[in-house]
């Protein structure tokens, strides 16, 4: 087996391992090869798209790989179904002037086997003063080509006028099944180095620095989190300590856990202690000192106190109603 094949499957080996644990953001760089190890790349990449469309796995979703959801044209329409307004991508889209949209009825843009359809739809949106909806358009371009679409319908009232109003919003969504310009993207971030730190500018013209996270960065970022939900109860260091335990520095920990999951490192803590405390209240005997011990609470009164805050109702409350006695 020559080195190329060795060096894929062994990507593929450790795609497969990440995947079943759950984390469907990681892709292979395809080659310039056109061969059955290339086939089951693509259709690897193309897997773990699809299911990162339908499943946003808890601690997985990464703003970097999720899906893109692009507004590509905007209408605002009054009662009479007259366009008052029409972003410039849409007048792209459509092959029409601004001064051409705006003014003219939104079921002129549609192709005529389907006019009559919206008529009748936006009859019945301009009964209700606020509404939001879904409705499958196809519009037609200036030189007559037709473009499907699903429109989200809002309505609104205008501040001004006090006029009821409605905003049309066509969205493209996109999962980066065009290929080549996924491995293009790809190609480009991996010849980087993956410790590398790059700049990017924020408000005020303030530079800040972005973490690029390598491999090993994210696995013990993972080790992190992993014990945060095996052992709620330890009094955890601070920060600083705790990212020295796992390999890495308190930037890469806050930055990275925040990119991977969401939420700060201590806020992901506090909600396995309450998640962890949840079940014990409403499936078990103990009583709640134990379990305010057992998920990292000094006091029972603290844990109480946070238990009410996050839930709405005590655990005293919780446990009468889970009894099966009480049912």
């Amino acid at each position: 087996m020559d080195e190329h094949i060795k060096h894929k499957m062994s990507l593929i080996n450790t795609m497969l391992l990440e995947m079943a644990s759950g984390n469907f953001h990681y892709r292979i760089q395809r080659s310039e090869r056109n061969d059955a190890i290339e086939a089951l790349i693509v259709t690897l990449n193309m897997l773990a798209e699809e299911i990162q469309d339908t499943i946003v796995h808890q601690g997985y979703a990464n703003r970097d790989t999720a899906n893109l959801d692009i507004v590509q044209m905007s209408f605002i329409v009054d009662n009479e179904g007259i366009i008052q307004m029409v972003n410039a991508q849409a007048c792209k889209i459509l092959s029409r002037d601004i001064e051409v949209i705006v003014g003219s009825s939104f079921e002129s843009l549609l192709v005529e086997t389907i006019q009559d359809k919206w008529k009748k739809i936006y009859q019945r949106i301009n009964q209700k003063t606020m509404l939001d909806t879904v409705v499958d358009v196809t519009f037609k371009t200036n030189l007559n080509l037709m473009i499907p679409k699903t429109a989200y319908l809002t309505r609104f009232k205008d501040r001004t006028t006090k006029q009821a109003m409605t905003l049309i919003t066509i969205v493209h969504n996109s999962n980066y099944q065009n290929k080549r310009q996924f491995d293009l993207i790809e190609k480009i971030r991996q010849d980087k180095d993956e410790n590398e730190l790059s700049l990017e500018k924020g408000p005020l013209g303030k530079i800040k620095p972005k973490v690029r996270l390598s491999f090993a960065d994210i696995r013990k970022i993972r080790q992190a989190r992993d014990l945060l939900i095996n052992h709620p109860e330890y009094a955890f260091p601070p920060l600083k300590d705790f990212a020295l335990q796992i390999g890495t520095n308190e930037f890469k920990l806050k930055y990275g856990f925040k990119e991977l999951y969401g939420t700060t490192v201590h806020n992901f803590l506090m909600q396995e202690r309450l998640r962890k405390a949840q079940m014990m209240v409403q499936y078990s005997d103990l009583s709640f000192k134990s379990i305010a011990d057992m998920t990292g609470y000094k006091s029972l009164a603290h844990f109480s106190r946070s238990f009410k805050k996050q839930y709405g109702f005590s655990p005293s409350e919780l446990r009468k109603n889970s009894s099966p006695k009480d049912q």
